[in-house]
């Protein structure tokens, strides 16, 4: 079954915007960017809530920007292709390899795991993301940790979620000191204990 992960940038407070909506603490080095254009490859299809969306159509037509690095370019060669699902009520359209979603989260993620595909699922956006962990569809939690506190705003974790135990799978550490954690989520039978 095709694994469902929630990637985002996050302050080490634990948000993925700050109070004020701004999220420029979290912009990609070069050794970043490259790492996100390896984690892309494992992609199958992408969902986005609206806001995101509209953040990343920058890279539908960002091959025709010539300041542009390489680096950049691959991203945008490997973004612009992939499969995405836009989550949104305010959007009558989508542009690029981009749809509208028409149920909600949980339906999306049953109805694209039992299609023929290969790739990840990935969720980028808290909303939607609570709403995938909310119905247990989450199977990885994957932060690039960045160091600075913002105070409040938009939280990578929702805050009225069960408890759900994790692994630990994978670290990286940076030179511009972002973290990257990747926990997998540890499904157990109904009524078992966790470990301890």
């Amino acid at each position: 079954m095709r694994s469902v992960t929630y990637s985002m940038n996050v302050s080490l407070d634990g948000y993925i915007v700050g109070p004020d909506g701004g999220f420029d603490w979290g912009g990609p080095d070069e050794d970043i960017l490259r790492f996100w254009n390896e984690d892309i490859r494992g992609v199958g299809v992408h969902l986005l809530g609206r806001r995101l969306y509209e953040t990343m159509l920058y890279w539908e037509t960002a091959d025709q920007d010539a300041s542009l690095d390489d680096t950049q370019l691959e991203w945008a060669a490997l973004w612009k292709p992939l499969p995405k699902v836009v989550f949104s009520t305010t959007l009558s359209e989508v542009q690029g390899n981009a749809r509208l979603a028409s149920g909600d989260v949980a339906e999306e993620i049953e109805r694209l795991r039992s299609e023929p595909g290969e790739g990840e699922i990935a969720i980028g956006g808290a909303t939607l993301a609570a709403e995938a962990a909310a119905a247990g569809l989450i199977d990885e939690y994957r932060t690039l940790v960045y160091p600075v506190l913002v105070g409040g705003g938009i939280p990578y974790f929702p805050r009225h979620e069960r408890r759900v135990d994790l692994e630990l799978v994978d670290t990286r550490p940076f030179s511009s000191r972002v973290v990257y954690l990747r926990h997998r989520v540890v499904r157990r039978p109904p009524g078992a204990a966790p470990h301890g």
